[in-house]
């Protein structure tokens, strides 16, 4: 990965990972009050900053990836704060590297962002129009409408941050979004934790952060008033300070070695922004156990659900009754838990090959659906016209003539942005 230190040599070190879409100098109003307590170890996404455009599809790559970078230059144990994917990377080594974590800082993240339908959506949008309409919309998450009116020039860097990113990169970091739910495993977090949200976040906001706190034992919350998803840039004094507080209280085992003085201001701690923090009793969280159901199942529902979407999966299990559940049963286990499973063909091909075999049956009802999933299986609008046009050599002006219309119509529903 690409990184860089700052800080004294000999200095306990302190990782520090992005949001999607920014770089390592989302925390540059950080580091020099937290550099003169620990070694900061900054590092960028894959794509991101100019870093090596090598795709990451899932958080544990990430993470994985951060390890080998960590170990390559000599770091063991370290503390670990992070933004969004940033804070996701950080509770995945956690669960899987606890070993390797002293304490633990979770900004403006969430144990499930969103629905696996909004990232694969995003994915489906830059995929065919490139990043400008998310760079354009980043402002908009990313800080408060007061913030973003009277700081014209960091909204302009925000948005130049998302147009130099790898659009396969951040593809793949949406993909990763998706398929992330440590729902279950957060009582498994056994670091003391720091979760820290922005009071008008509406991307990952103080409810989302709440369930962190209810679900990690040693945890709290600081809630950040006057900032959006990037508090760190929009209230850096507030997060800085928060971020001191916490890594000098909870992370004596390795500040052992250097005192670490007192921060002043602490009697009447965050002004003038003054975050709120607060303790919140853990509770009880569902059996992570396996369900019961047979593997096949399991893996079917997992694939169909990445493939067509949960709101469409959703729609088809609940209109299911006594008389349908069967074949809903049958659909999931064999075509989805056997066929789509198999690792012959990838799923851009198998998509491929669907296309073309419900074109040929004349089954149009089910193009638009399998339309949808070619998109999200990461075939491009002109790859989709590709496939019908052969479509209509081997199968038909008349039939692939309804299915341009329908694919047509569908193509410009999932990929126009949104407004």
């Amino acid at each position: 990965m690409q990184y860089r230190f700052d800080g004294p040599e000999d200095a306990p070190v302190l990782v520090i990972g992005p949001s999607l879409g920014t770089t390592w100098h989302m925390w540059d109003r950080q580091i020099p009050e937290l550099s003169q307590h620990w070694r900061i170890f900054r590092y960028d996404l894959p794509g991101h900053g100019g870093a090596p455009a090598h795709p990451a599809a899932a958080v544990s790559d990430l993470a994985d990836r951060l390890l080998a970078t960590l170990d390559s230059v000599g770091v063991q144990r370290f503390g670990y704060a992070g933004c969004s994917i940033g804070g996701a990377v950080g509770a995945d080594l956690a669960l899987r590297h606890p070993h390797r974590v002293a304490a633990l800082a979770l900004v403006a993240a969430s144990p499930r962002f969103g629905t696996a339908d909004e990232f694969r959506q995003r994915g489906v949008i830059v995929r065919s129009n490139g990043l400008e309409p998310i760079a354009r919309t980043s402002p908009e998450r990313w800080f408060t409408p007061g913030f973003a009116a009277a700081q014209p020039a960091i909204v302009e860097w925000a948005v130049q941050m998302v147009r130099t990113t790898d659009p396969g990169c951040y593809i793949a970091s949406c993909e990763a979004l998706a398929a992330f739910d440590i729902r279950t495993e957060l009582p498994r977090i056994g670091v003391p934790t720091l979760v820290l949200v922005g009071a008008e976040d509406k991307v990952t906001g103080p409810a989302e952060a709440r369930t962190l706190v209810a679900g990690i034992p040693d945890a709290r919350l600081a809630l950040v008033p006057g900032a959006s998803h990037l508090a760190p840039v929009e209230q850096p004094a507030a997060v800085t300070d928060l971020l001191l507080m916490h890594f000098s209280t909870a992370w004596q085992d390795t500040l052992a070695s250097i005192p670490v003085p007192p921060i002043p201001g602490f009697a009447a701690p965050f002004a003038p922004v003054v975050p709120v923090a607060e303790i919140t009793a853990s509770v009880d969280l569902p059996d992570p156990s396996p369900t019961g159901r047979a593997d096949r199942y399991e893996r079917g529902m997992k694939v169909r659900r990445e493939v067509l979407g949960d709101a469409h999966v959703d729609a088809a299990t609940a209109a299911s009754d006594g008389f349908t559940e069967d074949f809903q049963d049958l659909l999931t286990r064999y075509a989805w838990g056997e066929i789509w499973s198999r690792e012959g063909l990838d799923r851009r091909s198998r998509s491929c090959v669907s296309l073309t075999a419900v074109v040929a049956s004349g089954h149009l009802g089910g193009l638009a659906q399998h339309v949808r999933a070619a998109l999200r299986n990461g075939l491009t609008p002109v790859e989709i016209k590709e496939v019908l046009l052969q479509t209509a050599v081997y199968c038909g002006i008349p039939a692939a003539g309804a299915a341009f219309e329908i694919a047509q119509s569908v193509i410009q529903e999932e990929t126009t942005p949104p407004a």
